[in-house]
């Protein structure tokens, strides 16, 4: 259960996400699950760990490629950021 909640971006018709928000799309397809469950993966993991470590742990125990966990850990560190 997630410790820290970075709410997954929310798009009107026909505006295209920018920045490490682009891939999510392309992420949910990829690995099979919504960008909430990477997003909190990643959010929880950055209380201990940096953000190199985070895409590390993305990359080595959950397949993710390296643009993709990097997309994340971006998204959820500016996030949590504020």
């Amino acid at each position: 259960m997630s410790t820290h909640r970075v709410p997954a971006p929310v798009f009107a018709d026909g505006e295209k996400p920018k920045g490490p928000a682009s891939y999510f799309a392309s992420i949910e397809k990829t690995y099979g699950q919504p960008i909430q469950h990477w997003l909190d993966i990643a959010a929880d993991s950055l209380d201990t760990r940096a953000h190199r470590e985070v895409v590390t742990l993305l990359k080595q125990e959950h397949g993710l490629g390296h643009g993709h966990a990097n997309a994340v850990v971006a998204y959820a560190k500016a996030t949590l950021a504020g």
